[in-house]
């Protein structure tokens, strides 16, 4: 990632800040996205002292449900460090709960930061990517977006879409030369888990307990290790990576067969009759 252009989402916190401290620590420029001004000033600090030789952290305010504020964002980050060579989009939120407690304001809200406020920084940085023939887009979902599990009726669909956007844009972006990766973390200490363990049902609590708790620095490891090896799906530990495996066997085969058809169908729009 030396020289590259790095966006993070929800950087100023959890596995964003994770990421971003070690992205930085590659010698990437950084910028990170986020609503508090205040913590986004104590996560720059952080990455300074994390990685002291790293280029400026650039950091903007902004709420990623809301589509303009996002965009200018984005676009004051490229303005400070050029386009974006790398988005990883982290914000999220979660309110788990009973489904007949949750109120429908929640199921609106969830999905406008997980999964619009992923759809707008996509939108807004691929043209730029596709034009220049390379980029990297990285989606943080969740182990809930393979699975949904009692308690996440809220929090589970908005990371399903996740995946079915990832997928889809997959085979979209390859040929430009823009490749997407999605995350599966299982439960990560972050600030974010601590505020969903307020309203978490028990049956949620023993159901997420046997994937363990893994730290913010670990799952960015991975996260970051995966995208360099170009892998679609990157799923921290064996248990969540039997899941994706077992939950989608033969995905694979899928990508391959749908990549094969629209190349064969790009081959014949191009080949003179």
């Amino acid at each position: 990632m030396r020289d590259q252009h790095v966006l993070i989402t929800g950087g100023s916190s959890g596995i964003g800040l994770a990421l971003a401290c070690q992205a930085a620590a590659a010698g990437a420029r950084v910028s990170l996205i986020a609503r508090d001004p205040g913590k986004l000033a104590t996560a720059a600090s952080q990455v300074r002292a994390d990685a002291p030789a790293a280029p400026e952290i650039f950091t903007a305010p902004a709420d990623v449900a809301d589509e303009a504020a996002l965009v200018a964002a984005i676009r004051a980050a490229e303005a400070a460090n050029g386009p974006v060579d790398v988005l990883i989009t982290s914000a999220g939120v979660a309110r788990p709960g009973h489904f007949a407690e949750i109120p429908v304001s929640v199921f609106e809200h969830t999905m406008a930061v997980n999964y619009f406020g992923t759809l707008y920084a996509v939108k807004a940085v691929t043209p730029s990517m596709c034009a220049r023939g390379r980029g990297k887009i990285v989606m943080i979902s969740s182990g809930a977006g393979l699975v949904g599990l009692f308690g996440y009726t809220a929090y589970a669909p908005s990371k399903f879409a996740l995946r079915g956007f990832a997928e889809s844009l997959r085979g979209e972006l390859k040929p430009a030369g823009v490749t997407v990766s999605i995350v599966y973390p299982p439960d990560t200490d972050t600030p974010q888990l601590a505020e969903e363990n307020l309203t978490k049902p028990q049956e949620t609590k023993a159901l997420t307990a046997a994937g363990g708790l893994w730290t913010a620095e670990a799952v960015a490891r991975a996260t970051l290790e995966g995208v360099r090896r170009g892998r679609f799906a990157v799923t921290p530990g064996v248990q969540l990576t039997a899941l994706a495996w077992l939950h989608s066997l033969i995905a694979p085969v899928l990508r391959w067969s749908f990549d094969r058809t629209t190349a064969q169908v790009r081959q014949r729009s191009v080949t003179p009759r």
